[in-house]
């Protein structure tokens, strides 16, 4: 039986209290937030108009994987992802909201996205080329676009709700939200990150970057929204590897080359996309949950 494909959650009847480019949040009567994974898609900043089967369901799952594997390390939000203990409208659709949706308490979000590097790639490459630094890291002459970083490096940005997030230097990061809390992400950030390495890499996926969500329930940090997903990370096939230009990655990527291929501007309303670019997306998504999680998507 295939799972039912989500664009948008309005066959609820409410109104979402946060409604994302992916994600759309509804409060619950318990105070706890149910997150819905849908199956848009945003490249360049622009959400396209047709959903992508299983890409909701494979960040949502893979979020869940991650949370499970870096409690230890740091406090998640994350609670449960059974529907069937929600009240109605949500119970009444739990074929649509299965397997897409967790229940999670209710953080106040940091705001900042605490980007982790290990290698160079995006704007980071882009920055190097210019400066020979990263938001302020010095990195060694000679570097190549994709080349592995001495060590792992952190890049904050801003969190833009709409528009481009903007890479900012860590001392800027310590000036908005204080030293003492910038120095506890900065070592969890890195702390989560090596840990996935340690876990992707014999899978066959190496994490060239990811960005991490923090947020405060009372004093406590807390890791909040989606973790080590093709939307928030860069995912390279380690047996294609090789330094010295752009790699192949487990996410929009099909998506981004069709667009370009057409010359669009990057600019609302997102073109139609090809079947065959669907479901090469969709394939991709599904082959990163697979390795890492060592299971198909069901």
């Amino acid at each position: 039986m295939t799972a039912p494909t989500v664009y948008d959650t309005s066959f609820l009847g409410l109104r979402a209290f946060r409604k994302g480019k992916v994600r759309d949040m509804y409060k619950l009567p318990d105070g706890n937030i149910l997150m819905i994974a849908t199956d848009r898609l945003s490249a360049f900043d622009v959400v396209f108009p047709q959903p992508i089967p299983d890409k909701g369901r494979t960040l949502n799952r893979l979020s869940s994987f991650w949370f499970n594997h870096t409690k230890d390390i740091v406090r998640n939000h994350y609670l449960h992802e059974d529907i069937r203990k929600l009240p109605e409208p949500f119970k009444s659709h739990a074929a649509e909201l299965e397997g897409r949706s967790m229940i999670v308490k209710d953080c106040r979000p940091v705001e900042i996205e605490c980007v982790v590097r290990g290698y160079l790639a995006g704007s980071g490459w882009k920055d190097y080329r210019k400066s020979g630094k990263v938001c302020g890291h010095e990195l060694p002459d000679g570097l190549q676009e994709s080349s592995r970083l001495p060590e792992p490096i952190f890049t904050p940005t801003t969190k833009a709700h709409e528009g481009h997030d903007e890479n900012i230097t860590e001392k800027r990061m310590a000036d908005i939200v204080g030293v003492a809390l910038f120095e506890k992400l900065k070592r969890l950030s890195l702390d989560i990150y090596a840990r996935a390495c340690e876990m992707a890499e014999p899978r066959g996926i190496i994490v060239a970057d990811t960005k991490f969500e923090f947020g405060l329930l009372g004093n406590d940090i807390v890791l909040i929204d989606e973790v080590l997903t093709p939307d928030s990370s860069r995912f390279w096939d380690t047996s294609k590897y090789k330094e010295g230009g752009a790699q192949e990655s487990f996410d929009k990527q099909p998506v981004r080359a069709y667009v370009e291929s057409i010359g669009w501007d990057k600019k609302p309303p997102a073109p139609e996309l090809p079947e065959n670019v669907v479901k090469a997306c969709t394939s991709r998504y599904r082959e990163a949950y697979k390795r890492i999680t060592g299971r198909e998507l069901s």
